[in-house]
């Protein structure tokens, strides 16, 4: 038997978000300071650059989480690699190797609670069940999802061209039923949430943070024609075709 105090009944901490074995809660002030960071943390505050952090409750369902993100758990917690046999290691490696993120995530059964290492990134949750139980995600944003969850790496469409606009041939896909949490470089007010019905987007910049597993993605010319290309100054732009959703942040990452 566990008490935590001081924690989430903290009036200097608030409960931003909370979904499956997820909990996102939100510094409204750093005061751990001392004078020479206190005018810094002063206006960090007003421009809502704040610490958040995740909290997992383990007795709801096992959690994969990204490798080194954990801060401390109480309860008996249990960490393991989440490798399933040689085969899967192989596997993860591969994934990991190309899609850019760790190839082991360590996963986290039992009963207790578990605290991610703080960050100044926005931290979004989402249901896949909203997401027709596959997602795709950018580089890097994957924090931790319930370990119901599957990882594949997801390749572009077309090869050449991803080389060409400096993007990944490999992006991190995630099916299944469960919830995932995203390190997200913008607020959930602030995504723009697309909608298509076979129908095409198309993105100057890195902008789009996660989209449909249903969706094409290529990058390809933004004119049928090199000349086209050219003259509208745009030159290679990431294109989503067919039906389902993309999240976009205002800014890119």
């Amino acid at each position: 038997m566990f008490h935590v105090n001081n924690f989430t009944n903290n009036d200097d901490i608030r409960i931003l978000d909370s979904m499956g074995a997820f909990t996102v809660v939100e510094y409204l002030r750093d005061l751990s300071v001392v004078p020479a960071t206190a005018q810094t943390a002063y206006y960090c505050n007003a421009m809502n650059v704040r610490k958040r952090q995740l909290i997992c409750d383990v007795s709801k369902s096992p959690i994969t989480l990204q490798g080194g993100a954990m801060q401390w758990t109480v309860g008996n917690v249990n960490a393991t690699t989440g490798v399933k046999g040689v085969g899967d290691l192989f596997n993860k490696a591969i994934r990991g190797s190309v899609t850019g993120e760790s190839a082991i995530k360590p996963e986290y059964t039992g009963e207790g609670i578990l605290v991610t290492e703080p960050t100044y990134h926005h931290l979004l949750l989402l249901d896949l069940d909203t997401w027709n139980n596959s997602i795709v995600l950018d580089d890097g944003l994957f924090l931790a999802c319930e370990a119901s969850l599957a990882h594949k790496a997801v390749m572009r469409s077309n090869i050449s061209s991803a080389v060409a606009g400096g993007e990944g041939l490999f992006n991190l896909g995630i099916t299944g039923k469960g919830v995932l949490c995203l390190e997200s470089p913008s607020p959930k007010e602030e995504l723009i949430e697309v909608e298509l019905s076979n129908d095409v987007l198309k993105v100057d910049g890195n902008m789009a943070i996660a989209w449909s597993g249903s969706l094409e993605f290529t990058v390809e010319r933004s004119g049928k024609s090199l000349i086209g290309s050219a003259a509208s100054g745009e030159g290679l732009v990431n294109v989503y075709r067919g039906t389902g959703r993309v999240l976009l942040a205002p800014v890119a990452k």
